[in-house]
């Protein structure tokens, strides 16, 4: 049974949730701030969290950045705020999905079981080896030379997808669609700051036959050149 962790100080929302989610055959659990909803991801280790943007002591901002150092956990993020930068913001921390209020709490449960089937599916399709990088996705692993290198649930989404066709290049729009499940303008920035960060700690190992590169006015692509591999080996 999945267990969900529902973050409001809002006691009618959570209530409501909780209901819809009990009925739904989900395990549920309440926390009324942000500090109780970190207690609560530390000592219960939920399968997906609701999250909401405005908490009385500190905003669910900073709490998904917490869990995002240590934890791939799917995070829901719940606002009133309609500003596209609030919600670029989310994406940019690692959130998965975003909910604005009001919502229905079918389309609660149906982002739940959407976000659940992603983490679900065909957990052993993507593993790869180019040179000395190693994905394996079904393990939430991505090591360089041996050493594990921690990505968010977003970044390696990101480096499985271009990692899965090298030289196909992506566009911003295709790869929001496909990692974030969003579409337009005002969320490229997501990609490019997600982008960035992998190649930040990607490049705390030295890797001479691969890279994410820059398709100036397209996208990116994942480059993978085994000679220059080979060369390196001898």
């Amino acid at each position: 049974m999945k267990t969900i962790l529902i973050v409001d100080d809002n006691e009618s929302i959570c209530n409501i949730l909780y209901h819809y989610g009990k009925e739904a055959g989900y395990t549920m659990l309440i926390a009324h701030n942000g500090q109780e909803g970190l207690a609560y991801f530390t000592n219960y280790k939920p399968d997906v969290i609701l999250l909401d943007v405005m908490l009385p002591d500190i905003d669910g901002f900073e709490v998904c950045q917490c869990i995002r150092k240590v934890s791939r956990v799917p995070i829901l993020m719940i606002t009133a705020k309609t500003a596209d930068q609030d919600r670029v913001m989310g994406l940019d921390i690692g959130a998965d999905d975003y909910i604005l209020k009001p919502f229905s709490c079918q389309e609660v449960m149906a982002r739940i079981r959407a976000v659940l089937r992603r983490t679900e599916e065909n957990p052993e399709q993507a593993d790869f080896v180019y040179g000395n990088l190693m994905i394996q996705e079904s393990r939430n692993l991505v090591s360089l030379d041996g050493k594990p290198i921690n990505l968010t649930k977003k970044e390696m989404e990101l480096l499985v997808l271009l990692a899965s066709h090298p030289g196909r290049v992506y566009s911003r729009e295709i790869l929001l669609d496909l990692v974030w499940g969003y579409s337009g303008e005002s969320y490229d920035r997501a990609v490019d700051s997600c982008v960035k960060r992998l190649r930040a700690k990607l490049d705390e190992v030295p890797h001479p036959c691969f890279s994410i590169k820059t398709i100036w006015g397209v996208g990116y692509s994942f480059a993978y050149e085994e000679k220059k591999h080979e060369q390196a080996d001898h």
